[in-house]
């Protein structure tokens, strides 16, 4: 004899796609090694040196130079590969959660189908579309189910229950939406914090080339040390972009999301002050 599963049993089974990487640190410690493959085998490999002790790159060849940048260089690879990777989880992750299909359209035939009091038609257009935001309307009509079958509450109590409920289950949603968005804005400072420290570092080696010469300064010195500074400045400046488009894009698609979810549940809101006297 089959068993029957409680429905919170079932509700944790079904798939709700892809939610997001939740361990962010873990995503940094993979790129540090990465970072630090690509350091030591491709930017130091011996032939984008004069010589075996990579003392000075060949000329022209831009890996060789920014092998030159320094210890600082990997650290900045990583914060760089770090958004990068964020950046691509987080792109997969909100359009998992606006479901499939317009969004905009999506809203406006619940919007109709509500106007008509056609709640199952509603519901069909949740099933389609899945999502976050399909998931959140799907909990409020249930809700707005709920309280049409309840004699005991008021009208007033009735529509603040509603409206309860879609506050919830948008608050259920927003930490998914928002996971990692807080390491991306951090490395927006941080990338540019890290690349001026090793722009900083460069040019003290290349004062000290300077300090130190007796006669002609030490070319190859002053060369490396103002390869350090320019590979970190550059790399600085790459992270710092990179992280604050890949913030406000996906800042924007969220209150996107948000938005519209806000407007679905206002909607079923009016619908049953409108279609319901008690």
């Amino acid at each position: 004899m089959e068993t029957k599963q409680p429905k919170a049993q079932k509700a944790k089974k079904e798939s709700k796609g892809f939610r997001g990487i939740e361990s962010a640190f873990a995503v940094i410690v993979v790129c540090f090694i990465i970072a630090l493959c690509i350091y030591n085998f491709v930017l130091g490999d011996v032939s984008n040196f004069t010589d075996e002790t990579r003392s000075e790159p060949v000329p022209g060849n831009l890996l060789g130079t920014i092998y030159k940048g320094g210890v600082i260089v990997p650290v900045l690879q990583t914060l760089l590969l770090t958004v990068l990777v964020l950046s691509i989880e987080r792109a997969f992750a909100i359009m998992t959660a606006k479901g499939k299909g317009s969004l905009t359209k999506f809203v406006a035939n619940v919007k109709a189908a509500l106007a008509a009091n056609d709640l199952d038609k509603a519901q069909q257009l949740c099933n389609k579309q899945k999502g976050s935001v399909g998931s959140v309307v799907t909990s409020v009509l249930k809700k707005y189910a709920e309280m049409e079958g309840n004699n005991e509450l008021t009208k007033e109590q009735k529509l603040a229950s509603i409206q309860k409920e879609v506050e919830e289950a948008t608050a259920l949603e927003l930490p998914t939406l928002e996971m990692n968005l807080a390491v991306i804005a951090t490395m927006t400072t941080l990338g540019t914090l890290v690349g001026l420290l090793g722009t900083v570092l460069g040019m003290i080696k290349s004062f000290a080339a300077l300090a130190t010469a007796t006669g002609a300064p030490d070319s190859v010195a002053l060369s490396t040390g103002i390869s350090e500074a320019l590979v970190n400045t550059a790399f600085g400046i790459a992270t710092g972009a990179c992280a604050v488009i890949s913030y406000n894009f996906f800042t924007s698609k969220i209150d996107k999301i948000t938005y519209a979810i806000d407007e679905v549940g206002f909607s079923i809101v009016q619908s049953y002050a409108a279609n319901h006297s008690k």
